[in-house]
């Protein structure tokens, strides 16, 4: 059964839960209503009424959704029509097509034209199928140094179509997918499925068993168009299950070694005869996996890079050219050619090799004398020159946009000393990291540096906070002082798990956890009992009667139910595989603390008014009420990775590890063509920057964080 009814009706069940929180509220302003007397009570009886209209204006708002759709939930869904199928696979074509246009501007992957690098089937049979399974007669990609149009033509003549990209670092694997992606998308005919690149490090195959499934999932997600209501139910599902979609998994290579084991014989157990597949992956890996599993991967061609020849890289170059370049070039391109620089010959090699170049001498424009000085010496160099000159070149290239935000330009001004510095103390982190070195979470930043300081210096904020308002409230200094100490010793205590912790988002859905919700309410119940039991046992000490003790009871498991429970049921960790991008995990975490705090404050409103049924001052009892509601806020819940995130940044930020906002530093160097973003996570673009930054540069003069 599709989840589009429930996504539909989304918005009513928002609005019920909104009014029953409202409801509660009115409920508990009218309970204490009658124990407040004079100036207050008139403004309670006024927040009375406020609160009560709202409540049933957000469940009538609610009600008349939830009718409207249970009119329409007896008919049953209609399927999609070849229109819709057409109109859907012309939309994700021109969705995907944008989407790495955009991706070749980025890393100049098409201008003046793609690079030429030759592609060959691969000499090791025991890598592939066998050939008459791959194609008919010869297999196809003989290596010449075809165009991007002669490959797609060799993958369309393939039996099933199904290609694996193989590689070394640098050599070009994801530049050709993406190539490929828009090549096909450009020649596609209306029954050609639409070519699709998604990351293997999003799948999930516990999650998704069946590869059909997956790659249903990331349409849904990637592509939020096609779940438009015009174009029929379920309409990613339909794409997948009929062949219209044809998916380009991308870096089987970044996975551990049982996983990429596992995926490869997902895939297998996953295609019918029919289905369609291009996977890249590194050599060595795709080798080791194969042994592993023992069967190749099933009626697919597998090709690897030759390298380039010293004179299609001259004149790759010399293409890229300004019309007018610095005299120095043709002698630059003139050492390429003849191989009087065979330390340029085996840079230019790779597709890797010819951007750095490209970056650091062409597009800045400056005098390429070096090439030919380092080009008669050693590859390596070369290859630790580039990278030198690569961060500078691309910060320089690239100033931030004056206007609204540019997908390949920063939003803000950093230099490239700033750059350098902090992608270096990154990569240096990121080498530590054993057990995955590639990875760079936002949440991680919080284990970058010891938590005992930052703890310690949370924990006497909060303490000074909380005893000053406390001795202004009572005019008590000694109970103030004795409040704040135990505030920040629970501060110190509580608050050492954030640092480990994960992100987390809210989650309202109601379909398959009714049975948690009635939990919630049941345990509300347990609360309000022993609520009952413990005004009972303070109504004659305290003087509030039978009367406090029943809207004590009330009071606490209203704020157990709409508060603590409501919060454990509504908080999901953000699994890694399913998360968009950095900053939606960022902005997910930051939202649920959100939710939290006013969580937190409304129980402080409650315990106020549990104050003022132990006639307590009204300054005190709200106040007072107000703050332990804001720490008890800030207390709750299992994922607390923004708020570690906001108090470990300040600590980097004062050492120089990192600016104070980090996650704009991070999406820049993204925009810059640095990073590149896998899921939740942020990796360098190029592996090998990342070990030059890690093994050549120090850290910084100041020591470690």
């Amino acid at each position: 059964m599709s989840a589009r009814p429930w996504q539909q009706t989304r918005k009513a069940k928002m609005s019920v839960v909104v009014g029953l929180l409202l409801l509660a509220l009115a409920t508990a302003i009218l309970i204490a209503a009658p124990q407040v007397q004079g100036g207050p009570g008139v403004s309670i009886g006024i927040a009375q009424v406020v609160a009560t209209a709202l409540s049933v204006m957000a469940l009538g708002n609610g009600l008349v959704q939830f009718l409207s759709w249970w009119r329409k939930r007896g008919a049953p869904a209609s399927a999609p029509t070849s229109a819709d199928i057409g109109t859907a696979k012309d939309i994700l074509s021109g969705l995907v097509t944008q989407q790495w246009r955009d991706e070749t501007i980025l890393r100049s992957l098409c201008d003046p034209e793609p690079m030429p690098l030759p592609w060959r089937s691969t000499a090791r049979r025991e890598l592939s199928d066998h050939p008459e399974i791959i194609a008919k007669g010869t297999v196809a990609f003989p290596g010449l140094d075809v165009h991007i149009a002669d490959m797609a033509r060799g993958f369309r003549a393939l039996r099933s179509r199904r290609l694996v990209i193989l590689g070394a670092p640098g050599t070009g694997k994801t530049t050709l997918a993406v190539q490929l992606v828009l090549e096909l998308l450009r020649t596609r005919s209306p029954e050609e499925p639409v070519p699709v690149l998604l990351s293997a490090g999003r799948w999930d195959d516990r999650v998704h068993p069946r590869l059909q499934d997956w790659v249903a999932a990331s349409l849904a997600m990637d592509y939020p168009a096609l779940r438009a209501e015009a174009l029929g139910a379920d309409i990613p599902e339909t794409l997948v299950a009929r062949g219209e979609v044809l998916p380009v998994i991308d870096g089987l290579d970044e996975l551990p070694d049982r996983v990429r084991a596992d995926m490869l014989a997902a895939l297998n157990r996953s295609m019918c005869e029919t289905d369609q597949l291009i996977l890249t992956c590194r050599t060595a890996q795709f080798a080791e996996s194969i042994q592993e599993i023992g069967d190749v991967l099933t009626a697919a061609a597998v090709i690897e890079p030759q390298p380039m020849s010293p004179v299609a890289a001259a004149d790759y170059l010399q293409a890229c050219l300004p019309p007018v370049p610095h005299p120095v070039w043709p002698h630059v391109l003139e050492a390429l050619r003849a191989g009087t620089a065979p330390a340029l010959s085996q840079v230019t090699s790779t597709s890797l090799g010819l951007w750095l170049v490209r970056a650091t001498y062409i597009a800045p424009r400056v005098d390429p004398t070096p090439l030919l000085e380092l080009g008669r010496g050693s590859a390596a160099e070369l290859h630790d020159h580039l990278y030198d000159r690569l961060i500078p070149a691309l910060v320089t290239a690239r100033p931030p946009a004056a206007g609204p935000a540019q997908p390949f330009r920063p939003q803000h001004a950093w230099t490239p000393e700033q750059v350098d510095n902090w992608l270096t103390y990154l990569s240096r982190q990121l080498t530590r990291r054993a057990e995955d070195p590639r990875d760079m979470a936002w949440w991680h930043l919080a284990r970058y540096a010891p938590s005992r300081p930052v703890r310690v210096w949370a924990a006497i904020a909060i303490g000074i906070v909380v005893a000053l308002a406390f001795t202004l409230l009572t005019h008590e200094p000694l109970a103030g002082a004795t409040i704040g100490l135990v505030a920040a010793l629970a501060v110190v205590i509580l608050i050492g798990s954030w640092f480990t912790e994960s992100p987390g988002h809210a989650d309202f859905q109601l379909r398959g956890r009714l049975l948690d919700l009635f939990r919630v309410l049941r345990d509300g119940l347990i609360v309000g009992a022993l609520g009952a039991l413990i005004g009972f046992l303070m109504a004659n000490p305290m003087g509030v009667g039978l009367e406090g003790a029943r809207n004590i009871a009330l009071l606490s498991g209203i704020g157990f139910v709409m508060v603590l429970s409501l919060i454990r049921w509504v908080e999901r960790p953000t699994p890694a595989a399913t998360a968009r991008s950095p900053r939606s995990t960022w902005q997910a975490d930051r939202n649920l603390t959100a939710i939290r705090i006013v969580s937190g404050l409304v129980v402080g409103l409650m315990a106020g008014a549990i104050g003022l049924q132990a006639r307590l001052p009204l300054s005190v009892a709200i106040v007072g009420g107000l703050l332990l509601g804001l720490l008890f806020g800030l207390m709750l819940g299992s994922h607390h990775a923004w708020l570690a995130y906001k108090l470990t940044v300040p600590r980097l930020a004062t050492k120089g590890r990192l600016p104070l906002r980090a996650m704009d530093f991070l999406d820049d160097a993204h925009r810059l063509g640095l990073l590149r973003t896998e899921g939740p996570y942020y990796q360098f673009r190029h592996i090998e920057l990342q070990q030059h930054l890690a093994r050549e540069r120090a850290v910084s003069p100041k020591g470690g964080a």
